[in-house]
């Protein structure tokens, strides 16, 4: 019995997995994972008295008992473990990843294949190299689908996380600038994003792509399993139907035409129902179904919410942000509201060489709306704002002392940064 094999036996027996020492549940197996700032094999032995069943090491000088598993690398035994166990489930695994939606695109996809399937499918944000394991590893003999997503801030990283959970089906949600610093540039994050493309054609998978994005077109051109969605000339069609502040679409079944009302805001929603419904369909989930499981998502952790204040309509969209998604949310915003209109807005982090001048052209688009009220929020915003005529702050506590004094009671906002400038404090002072 090879070492993976063995871990699998205790896995079967305790089908719970531990990564963090101070959250143990009892009669789990506790992974010593390490980072920059810690190192999990110190923390074993805590976690076996705190109830793990077993800890699994690869440090021999923090061995304690039959209860202890030595491997050379954890993070490898948690990767092989996963994917040995993803290729004993033998159930369809769809992978999803994009720069922009895929949070939102894999809870719709989920929603909608729950109204046929038992599904399991990534929650928050675990859609990295330890994500994806526990993910797999959350999967049971009664999981019928899996839904995986797949974040990237690195060359290569797509390509490890398909070898760990080796997708039948994939989509891209779309390619943006986002995590430049990582990339190194726009092609960089192009060529990872396509590595799930990649691993499916070799695998004869089948790709989902929206035909009405241009580049996701071009990528796709040569793949034979794919099935397409979008406005006109896809597999599976449909249309934009305008209804501040929500999002509704149209959608052209088989049988006839639905509408799917949703709770989300934004017309770059628009692709992530499309997404949704075109999946549904093509694993036969009745329209009516999917209807009800787009109409019952409720946004939550600050993605494309709506939050009503008195006399203000709050659209809270400060989960992340990159310069794709922020032009597409001032854009979507300032089209679809009438009044008086806020747009707070933070940094977008992680850019590296390209900030100043997505920053700045963030900015130059802003001009196009001179009768809004604007707020800037972090160190780059705050550089160039005067430059621009525009109000800024360094971070989010001194605009928070600012509304404090100065509350804003009534109109329509828009919030929109990187998760790193939390914005989300300022919802108390609005």
């Amino acid at each position: 019995m090879t070492q993976i094999e063995l871990i699998y036996e205790l896995y079967k027996k305790y089908p719970l997995i531990s990564t963090d020492s101070r959250k143990i549940e009892p009669g789990s197996i506790f992974f010593a994972l390490k980072g920059d700032n810690f190192n999990g094999n110190w923390f074993a032995a805590d976690a076996l008295k705190k109830g793990a069943a077993c800890a699994v090491i690869d440090e021999k000088d923090f061995f304690i008992s039959d209860r202890t598993v030595i491997v050379n690398d954890v993070l490898q035994s948690l990767k092989d473990l996963a994917n040995f166990h993803r290729i004993k489930l033998a159930i369809p695994i769809l992978g999803i990843t994009g720069t922009n939606g895929k949070t939102t695109t894999k809870e719709l996809v989920a929603a909608v294949l729950k109204k046929k399937f038992n599904v399991k499918f990534t929650h928050g944000n675990l859609n990295n190299h330890i994500g994806v394991p526990l993910t797999l590893l959350s999967m049971d003999n009664s999981t019928q689908f899996g839904v995986v997503e797949m974040g990237a801030n690195h060359p290569g990283e797509i390509a490890e996380l398909c070898k760990i959970a080796d997708p039948d089906y994939g989509i891209i949600t779309n390619i943006g600038k986002a995590h430049l610093e990582g990339f190194g540039s726009f092609e960089g994050v192009i060529q990872t994003k396509s590595e799930l493309y990649h691993y499916l054609e070799r695998k004869n998978g089948v790709v989902f792509f929206n035909n009405d994005n241009e580049l996701l077109r071009s990528l796709t051109s040569e793949i034979k399993n794919k099935v397409s969605f979008g406005k006109s000339n896809a597999d599976f069609t449909g249309d934009l139907i305008p209804s501040p502040p929500y999002v509704h679409v149209k959608a052209r079944f088989a049988k006839g035409d639905l509408y799917l009302n949703s709770k989300l805001t934004g017309d770059y929603n628009f692709e992530n129902i499309m997404a949704a419904a075109c999946i549904g369909n093509y694993f036969n989930v009745d329209p009516i179904k999917i209807q009800e499981a787009i109409a019952g998502y409720q946004p939550e952790n600050n993605r494309s919410q709506i939050i009503h204040q008195e006399n203000l309509t709050i659209v809270m969209d400060a989960y992340n942000a990159n310069p794709t998604s922020m032009q597409a949310s001032i854009r979507s915003f300032m089209t679809n509201t009438k009044g008086n209109t806020w747009l707070i807005l933070g940094d977008m982090l992680e850019l590296g060489k390209y900030s100043l001048d997505e920053h700045l052209a963030i900015l130059a688009l802003l001009k196009e709306y001179p009768a809004s009220n604007i707020i800037l929020v972090g160190k780059q915003f705050n550089g160039i704002a005067s430059e621009f005529g525009f109000k800024s702050f360094t971070n989010v506590d001194e605009l928070c002392l600012m509304l404090q004094a100065n509350p804003i009671t009534e109109g329509n906002v828009l919030i929109k940064g990187s998760r790193g400038i939390q914005l989300e404090k300022i919802l108390k002072y609005l």
